[in-house]
């Protein structure tokens, strides 16, 4: 429920304020607030990004030396993140820590107890909220 609570919440603001402009006969707003108000909604939720991956999955990836990403929708690093690996975010595998208890616990374990994402493993090491270019010189190589 929580991946998808603030976008939800953000598409009913939407319709909100779209209803109470056409009500007023104020349609170029709604038409502007609503249109922000639904992109901003779409970027909150975790259609950005690839399925992510099972518990299996991204442990067998850490321990091969592959990049594992932790995220959560809505956090605008990872959003940062995300779109700055462009075509190479295909080659990096993405857990959503709201989806995977085992993942918020080893992100919790490198943070020392908090929850902040992105984190990266690789080679098993975190690498907490490193900048996109970081990550791209490790794919490329």
């Amino acid at each position: 429920m929580r991946r998808t609570l603030p976008a939800v919440a953000l598409l009913l603001v939407a319709i909100a304020v779209v209803g109470s402009s056409l009500a007023s006969g104020d349609y170029a707003t709604g038409a502007v607030v609503g249109t922000i108000l639904i992109a901003v909604g779409l970027l909150a939720s975790p259609l950005p990004y690839p399925s992510s991956a099972g518990t299996e999955e991204w442990r067998r990836a850490e321990q091969s030396g592959d990049l594992v990403v932790m995220h959560r929708p809505g956090c605008p690093f990872c959003l940062r993140l995300r779109f700055s690996l462009g075509g190479l975010a295909d080659r990096v595998t993405w857990v959503d820590i709201w989806a995977d208890d085992e993942a918020a616990a080893r992100v919790r374990e490198a943070t020392g107890g908090d929850e902040t994402v992105p984190t990266v493993l690789v080679g098993g090491e975190a690498h907490v909220n490193p900048e996109p270019e970081w990550v791209r010189a490790r794919l490329a190589s």
